[in-house]
């Protein structure tokens, strides 16, 4: 393992964790399939958080409706 993908697999580590821990908990929080999205976290990035935000949070559903209120 060369010097650069050490240097990768550190930065990467962090990212992957952190992003797993907050889908996770949040997922959690909402009553969504805290485990499905936990471990997708863990996985891949970042298509996990995305997915989450736009159909389990359904945050453009929310923007529309602020949109409609002001």
């Amino acid at each position: 393992m060369t010097k650069e993908d050490l240097l990768l697999l550190f930065l990467v580590i962090p990212i992957l964790l952190i992003q797993s821990i907050y889908l996770f908990i949040d997922a959690r929080k909402n009553g969504h399939q805290y485990w499905f999205w936990g471990i997708w976290g863990l996985i891949q990035c970042p298509f996990p958080i995305i997915f989450y935000l736009l159909f389990a949070k359904k945050i453009w559903r929310k923007l529309k409706a602020g949109e409609r209120e002001s």
